[in-house]
């Protein structure tokens, strides 16, 4: 996968560590940790996107976060490992006892670009395995696979008709609805 040179390794081990208190601290003591954005490298207070990932055994446990930048980047990945770890309506709430197990991935996102296309043949074209995340919208239903998506499901036609089915609509809808998509990069930085 393409990475984005946007964070240096020593900012990307910061939003870990971040991450990683931050569950600490909720999951132990019940508290949100307070941050105080003057401790932090301009980057991470800069207003950022991103995307917490949490795995057990090379599983998915847990995947929240912000497709759009609105706050400021330490404190997204701080409220979207959290969101992560509680909020997932496909898992229930991690446990305090799981999560030494839990091993966490960060992934900062570059702003949306509307990927414009003809028709779907076009659209699969136009697509990047490894490198684009796909945020696509269909009237009111939405779904966003990270770019890591693609090493489960590497084929195009795969990759929409899942992502369709995220979004709660037919994997064939493609076929008889008019949905726009969104592109994004990451950069990821993993425990």
């Amino acid at each position: 996968m393409t990475e984005v040179a946007y964070l240096s390794d020593e900012e990307g081990k910061l939003l870990l560590t971040v991450a990683r208190r931050a569950l600490e601290v909720k999951l132990n003591e019940g508290k949100v940790p307070a941050q105080h954005l003057a401790d932090f490298p301009p980057k991470l207070q800069a207003e950022g996107a991103s995307f917490i990932t949490l795995t057990e055994s090379g599983q998915l446990r847990g995947c929240i976060g912000s497709p759009t930048a609105f706050r400021p980047l330490v404190l997204d990945v701080q409220d979207n490992a959290i969101k992560a770890a509680l909020q997932d309506p496909r898992f229930p709430p991690l446990s305090a006892e799981e999560l030494p197990h839990t091993a966490i991935e960060v992934s900062v996102l570059t702003p949306l670009q509307p990927l414009p296309f003809s028709d779907v043949p076009d659209l699969l074209q136009k697509l990047r395995p490894r490198v684009d995340g796909v945020l696509l919208t269909c009237g009111w239903n939405r779904g966003l696979f990270l770019p890591q998506v693609w090493e489960q499901l590497p084929d195009p036609a795969q990759f929409l008709a899942h992502l369709f089915l995220k979004a709660g609509l037919p994997a064939d809808a493609y076929r008889h609805r008019d949905f726009s998509v969104e592109i994004f990069q990451v950069q990821e930085f993993q425990e």
